[in-house]
């Protein structure tokens, strides 16, 4: 079982990271972006919180990576 320390800690990881992708949202939904910009965004954030949480890389492309993708291609799509 993890201590109160260990768990306020994780806690603070998973706000760090929901908040990044969360921002990340806003900027390809809301900015002038062109695709490959689009793309590094995503990778960018993709590093960000895999240095949040090493060895999580299916969990990101599980959860996060299909709702960027899909912002990213309802933007593409409507210019």
């Amino acid at each position: 079982m993890k201590s109160q320390p260990d768990i306020l800690a994780e806690n603070k990881k998973i706000r760090k990271a929901r908040l990044m992708v969360d921002l990340t949202c806003s900027m390809l939904a809301q900015s002038e972006l062109t695709q490959v910009e689009m793309i590094n965004l995503i990778r960018a954030t993709r590093f960000t919180v895999l240095q949040l949480f090493p060895g999580k890389d299916s969990t990101f492309d599980l959860i996060y990576k299909p709702r960027l993708e899909r912002i990213m291609n309802e933007r593409l799509k409507s210019n």
